[in-house]
């Protein structure tokens, strides 16, 4: 097939010259922004001209990448776009079918070939990536939850598991004048957050030196493993999650499970109840007075107008031989008794129908909640985030536009309730009980749609914004500037760009750096990854300490022990086959690319 193909296909000079190049399927989404990171890192590439508008095309022309228009099947457009020498091939169309078609294809074409694709759906994900070729299977909403999980629970502590270990970054805030050696000892400093000044977003000094003096109100930012912050005496106040802590008690539970019902109920239900206890009581208390042969104790009296009000009889007592007044009496006392039952019951039908009405919508069962977590999007990052929040044992409430949203199965396995409305209207957000949150994730895919509605949830805090802090609205942007430039217009402490969030995972992948997590600060990016020391390439042989200043090498496994050393020493020289773990700003991670390039 592959003979067929190049044989059918005349290819492009400039192509034809490629060697080594990505090919990158998909300039729409992340697209754009994974062939600008190539292109930085010094990496030829080439597109596909049918997965990308004029726009789009002009734009990457300038930058010197190769376009291939379509040659009627994926083949014969694959092997116009050389991929018989080509490194790896990205696929990240809208369409999950046409990156499933030109994933498989490019294997078939060349099964040794890297392919790094974009698939949603997590069962044909593994289906693709078992027993193919090398690369991998990626999920954008996958790759971004986590990050936005960790902001929706204002969490210091980011665990990132290397080989057999685990290390800890944690967030510590500065509260006297020192240096970070002095402070934290050899604690590995990632980053020092400074806070805002005037109209200034707070500043982020990357990866800096032991030695570096630190101020009162400073955030430091730390890893290392759990014995190294005891060495040091570090307290990090970490939660010790165990089977009863894990979520809500079980009395808690139960009195939830009360309370909600209690709600649920019609407020004429109490009315009608306290009419028929009025009743009892006055008529316990006429019976003990006036009833004759034989005179009633009180707990007589209590029992027969029960018994009366109820309208059933045991034959112990009677009216029969009573005074005239007093049978009169018992005439109104079965009406009323019977009017009340009466009542009594349509309320209760009315909330059992009601609340099997409304578990859709989610209104009631949003009721008197506190401390949750609003999820506005039912989509695939929300449902994700409302997934890992709920096995973080919170109470999610989501927001949705849409009634026949086909994630609506997944929000009732996890028993969310749904609340369908305008998230930019205040009866929604009220509806919610937005104010009584703790957190706030704006996940829908139409940036506009999650700026207003996060000003929105802003002008509902109102005056207490510049307080909220501990109310984190976690507000997804697609692109990383409009993210930033929002952020310092708005105020808003936690935009999370789905491009900067997930574009280096796959840039990574289609260049064999494994990205293993990221964690933000403030709002930069921060990547944590591994990377395999090539034969001949420049990293061969490189020390440490000629490094940028803002990579952080964590630990470093060695090819010809398998020794993982932590903290390598700043003299340590890279040799071929050594596996490097580092942690560099998002930015950083092409200049480790561009050196670790052949």
């Amino acid at each position: 097939m592959t003979e067929l193909a190049e044989s059918q296909v005349s290819v492009p000079a400039g192509v034809d010259a490629l060697v080594g190049h990505v090919i990158v399927c998909g300039l729409r989404g992340i697209g754009m922004r994974i062939v600008e990171q190539l292109h930085r890192s010094g990496e030829q590439v080439s597109v596909l001209a049918e997965f990308a508008d004029r726009a789009q095309l002009d734009l990457v022309a300038a930058w010197g990448v190769h376009t291939v228009s379509p040659r009627g099947n994926s083949a014969a457009t694959l092997t116009a776009a050389g991929i018989q020498r080509a490194r790896a091939v990205v696929c990240v169309v809208d369409s999950e079918l046409a990156n499933l078609e030109i994933s498989l294809v490019a294997w078939e074409l060349r099964d040794d070939v890297r392919v790094v694709a974009q698939l949603g759906n997590q069962a044909i994900g593994r289906a693709v990536a078992d027993g193919n070729g090398p690369g991998g299977v990626l999920d954008v909403a996958e790759l971004a939850a986590p990050g936005i999980v960790e902001a929706c629970l204002s969490r210091r502590i980011h665990e990132i598991e290397i080989g057999e270990e685990t290390f800890l970054i944690a967030r510590l805030p500065i509260e006297r004048a020192s240096t970070l050696r002095g402070l934290f000892g050899d604690l590995a400093p990632i980053a020092v957050q400074r806070p805002a000044a005037g109209n200034l977003g707070a500043t982020v000094i990357d990866c800096p030196g032991r030695d570096f003096q630190v101020q009162p109100g400073d955030i430091a930012v730390m890893l290392g493993t759990a014995a190294d912050y005891a060495h040091q005496d570090v307290d990090l106040d970490r939660p010790v999650v165990t089977a009863a802590g894990a979520g809500p008690t079980i009395l808690r539970r139960a009195v939830e499970a009360v309370s909600g019902v209690m709600r649920d109920f019609d407020r004429g239900l109490y009315k009608a109840v306290a009419v028929l206890g009025g009743l009892v009581v006055v008529s316990s208390i006429v019976l003990s007075i006036g009833y004759k042969s034989p005179r009633m104790s009180v707990l007589d009296a209590w029992y027969f107008s029960t018994e009366t009000v109820a309208t059933v009889g045991y034959g112990d007592f009677s009216f029969v031989d009573q005074a005239p007044w007093l049978r009169l009496w018992a005439i109104f006392l079965m009406c009323a008794g019977i009017t009340c039952t009466a009542v009594l019951m349509a309320f209760l039908t009315d909330m059992l129908v009601s609340r099997r009405l409304n578990h859709a919508i989610g209104r009631r069962r949003a009721r008197g909640l506190s401390g949750h977590v609003v999820v506005v999007g039912l989509g695939s990052f929300g449902v994700r985030v409302a997934a890992a929040l709920v096995s973080a044992g919170k109470h999610v409430v989501v927001v949705e536009r849409d009634s026949d949203n086909r994630f609506l199965g997944d929000a009732q396995q996890l028993g969310v309730p749904v609340i369908f409305g305008d998230a930019t209207l205040r009866s929604t957000l009220d509806a919610a009980r937005v104010s009584e949150s703790s957190a706030v994730a704006v996940m829908t895919s139409n940036d506009m749609v999650n700026i207003e509605t996060a000003i929105a949830v802003r002008d509902l805090f109102s005056a207490d914004w510049a307080d909220s802090g501990a109310v984190p609205v976690v507000t997804r942007v697609f692109d990383r500037s409009l993210g930033r430039t929002i952020a310092r217009r708005f105020g808003f402490e936690n935009v999370q760009s789905t491009e900067e969030l997930t574009a280096p995972y796959f840039v990574g992948a289609s260049l064999g750096l494994e990205v293993l997590g990221s964690f933000s600060v403030a709002q930069q990016t921060f990547m944590v990854s591994r990377l395999t020391v090539e034969a001949g390439s420049p990293l061969e042989w490189l020390s440490m300490n000629e490094l940028s200043a803002n990579t952080r090498v964590i630990a470093l496994t060695r090819a010809d022990s398998g020794v993982m050393e932590h903290p390598p020493r700043r003299g340590t020289r890279f040799q071929a086959g050594d596996l490097v773990y580092l942690v560099e700003p998002y930015e950083e991670l092409l200049g480790v690319l561009r050196s670790a390039r052949l």
